[in-house]
């Protein structure tokens, strides 16, 4: 493995929906590009994917400019298509199709010397759904806290 351990993740996502199942698609990305987001300049909050033709894409990812980049620069929110057997993009669209599901970007990391973006079919969370999470992660956080205070 390189020696770079990119991990952007869309906390947002996490709260916002459930997450059924997570895919690991590849990008592409220009020279300037893969070099902002070994950066980490990479900003996954509004992000979300479409398929378009039989292409799955990721809209509205922030990659600032590679500040050394000059001319070679793109923008920032272009529309990236991710790389996906067509056999798995065709399943996602049946599903999203059929079950009111939606497709979002949860993360983006290095593998080796390849960028990857880990997707994931969701479906979005109501307020009393979010409500319930955030208890049980209080009440996690209460007992783990009071195990501390009993060994100490």
């Amino acid at each position: 493995m390189s020696g770079h351990k990119v991990n952007i993740q869309n906390r947002q996502a996490r709260h916002e929906y459930t997450v059924l199942e997570t895919f690991e698609t590849g990008i592409a990305l220009s020279g300037t590009e893969v070099k902002s987001v070994r950066a980490g300049e990479v900003n996954l909050k509004e992000a979300y994917c479409a398929i378009d033709k039989g292409q799955l894409i990721i809209k509205q990812m922030h990659i600032s400019p590679y500040e050394k980049g000059n001319v070679f620069n793109k923008d920032p929110v272009r529309p990236r298509v991710l790389l996906m057997h067509k056999s798995e993009i065709r399943r996602l669209a049946a599903q999203v199709g059929q079950k009111g599901l939606t497709i979002v970007p949860l993360a983006v990391y290095s593998k080796d010397r390849l960028i990857k973006v880990s997707i994931g079919l969701c479906r979005g969370k109501r307020l009393h759904d979010k409500r319930e999470d955030s208890a049980k992660r209080d009440a996690v956080r209460d007992m783990q806290r009071m195990i501390k205070e009993r060994n100490l």
